[in-house]
């Protein structure tokens, strides 16, 4: 694949969102197709893997770490701190210094690695000052335990001032067609601080794709259960949207998903979407959406067509709205 810049660093210009072989969406597949899904991304081109500490509650950086540990020159390593599970079991959102340099710690030795190449605040605590979380952050690249900081989901005030503490590499947020929320002001602070900015459910977590139809009989730990968008009587309505999308991915000759990424692509030179999947047939699908050109007009009609105004419901329910700080379009 092309690539795209992450500070110093060369990735493809998609990337791999491995939560899904742990986390999320119910089930994952077993181990060992989980090695070769990874092994095979590599091959196909993949450069640049995703996790977290709060995957599947370290798992999967478990995963990652068994699965390509061994071939670590071959791709750029990014995970989270700021979103875990604690000692308690519990979930919870911590900023801390000590927190942080905690988490790190745990991530180096699930991954097996010495250093990890971009650490993302996964979720700014409001409880502690985004200036103390960077200057922790800041601390662990002193000390080369991580090479960049990222940020996950906060406003665009937020990355100038964490900016300000240490220089932010990459910006993660949900992005795709019927995300539009980083073009209100994200993607403008990205471009003025130079960050790359990194699309989270790129296919908008499976709709685009085309090929999920019904949501009654989604997995009890889906987290798609509890997004307002999925509720079965707002997908029934968001499927209509889908018919002239297909239209639009036949015309520009590619599968549905393949036009998502595609499109995201073209949006900005800085952008790099990183699609998750537990099937390596998709995988090299979305891989092969890097060679995708879209054409002025399809990029018009897929705008006006998929959108916040167009798609009902919200893209988080109330509690998980809490939890993130990016800028949202009124009501």
């Amino acid at each position: 694949m092309r690539t795209r810049k992450i500070a110093g660093f060369d990735v493809s210009v998609i990337g791999l969102g491995c939560m899904n072989l742990s986390y999320g969406y119910g089930p994952g597949p077993d181990e060992a197709y989980g090695v070769r899904l990874l092994n095979e991304a590599l091959d196909a081109g993949y450069t640049f893997m995703d996790t977290a500490a709060l995957y599947g509650f370290g798992a999967n950086e478990k995963l990652v770490g068994k699965a390509i540990g061994h071939r670590r020159d071959d791709y750029v390593l990014a995970s989270k701190c700021g979103l875990r599970r604690n000692n308690e079991g519990v979930r919870e959102i911590n900023g801390r210094p000590d927190v942080i340099r905690e988490t790190c710690e745990q991530s180096l030795s699930r991954l097996g690695v010495d250093v990890i190449d971009l650490y993302y605040l996964h979720r700014m605590d409001p409880n502690v000052p985004i200036e103390d979380s960077v200057g922790a952050l800041s601390d662990l690249v002193r000390e080369g335990k991580i090479r960049e900081v990222g940020l996950s989901e906060v406003s665009a005030d937020t990355i100038r001032r964490a900016h300000k503490v240490h220089p932010i590499a990459a910006v993660q947020s949900e992005y795709s067609l019927w995300t539009r929320n980083p073009e209100i002001a994200v993607l403008d602070a990205c471009e003025d601080i130079g960050a790359a900015f990194v699309a989270f459910s790129p296919v908008a977590r499976k709709f685009l794709t085309g090929t999920l139809q019904d949501v009654s009989g989604l997995h009890d730990d889906d987290i798609r259960k509890t997004i307002p968008r999925f509720d079965p009587e707002n997908y029934e309505k968001n499927l209509e949207l889908l018919e002239e999308y297909a239209n639009l991915a036949e015309e520009t000759g590619c599968s549905m998903a393949q036009l998502a990424l595609a499109w995201l692509l073209a949006k900005g030179d800085t952008i790099i979407p990183i699609p998750g999947t537990t099937s390596i047939e998709h995988m090299l699908e979305n891989a092969a959406a890097a060679d995708v050109s879209v054409s002025f007009d399809v990029m018009t009609c897929l705008e006006s067509l998929i959108n916040q105004n167009t798609v009902i419901g919200a893209r988080y329910d109330a509690k998980a709205q809490k939890s993130v700080g990016t800028e949202e379009f009124p009501s």
